[in-house]
């Protein structure tokens, strides 16, 4: 698992996945459904690119996002129930 802190880390982490699928940036667009620009801009680093293709670019590469270090949600559920919840 990599840890992501900055958009360049995001965007080298993405580039070299893509390499090693094999993948061109215009395959990778054409499987995630944005433009080769998208990519481009992606995986240079671009710190102002949409959520949503970003999430489209990683499932196309067959990962996924996970959050470590935040409250769960079994957590967050338990507050809701607390009758005396701050």
């Amino acid at each position: 698992m990599n840890s992501i802190r900055t958009p360049q880390q995001l965007g080298n982490t993405l580039r070299a996945a893509r390499k090693q699928l094999g993948l061109t940036q215009p395959q990778l667009a054409l499987a995630a459904g944005v433009g080769v620009r998208f990519i481009v801009d992606l995986e240079s680093g671009k710190p102002t690119l949409r959520l949503e293709n970003v999430l489209r670019v990683v499932d196309a590469l067959g990962g996924e996002i996970q959050l470590t270090g935040l409250p769960s949600l079994a957590a967050e559920d338990e507050r809701k129930d607390d009758h005396y919840g701050v």
